[in-house]
């Protein structure tokens, strides 16, 4: 495995999102993410693994080496090709270890936002199409991998 930077990462990531992306965030994201993979292993995701052990990472598209000058970067960690369902099921899982409450086959159609910060969302229950408005301190839009910050 060649040898790689977050400061590379940051630059793709960045440059991935034709420059529009916060890069405080990214720099946050992808300084932190080997920290993040740590952690899933330890909550138990079942990453592929090369012959020495170690967490198997393949190429994707727009990773590169050196800002763009070394080559393809081998930085995303993966479980075969199940990698979503398998962070799914471990998040899942450790949730279970809190009083949550879950509100399945939800819908967020629009975000509260009070000066300039966001309060919570309007969804829809695609059960029944009822509409609920969830007020939150903190809201995560989870919509899809890392490369999507």
């Amino acid at each position: 495995m060649e040898e790689d930077s977050w400061l590379w990462h940051m630059y793709d990531t960045v440059k991935g999102s034709d420059w529009l992306g916060d890069q405080d965030a990214i720099h946050y994201m992808t300084k932190e993410a080997p920290h993040a993979v740590i952690e899933l292993d330890n909550y138990g995701m079942p990453f592929s693994r090369t012959p020495e052990g170690k967490i198997y990472q393949r190429a994707f598209g727009g990773q590169s080496l050196k800002f763009g000058k070394g080559g393809q970067a081998h930085r995303c960690c993966a479980v075969a090709d199940r990698t979503g369902h398998s962070l799914l099921h471990t998040l899942y899982g450790q949730s279970l270890r809190y009083d949550c409450e879950y509100f399945i086959e939800y819908f967020a159609l629009d975000l509260l936002m009070e000066d300039g910060v966001c309060k919570g969302c309007i969804a829809i229950n695609l059960e029944d199409g009822t509409l609920h408005r969830f007020q939150a301190k903190n809201t995560i839009l989870a919509t899809g991998g890392t490369g999507r910050a």
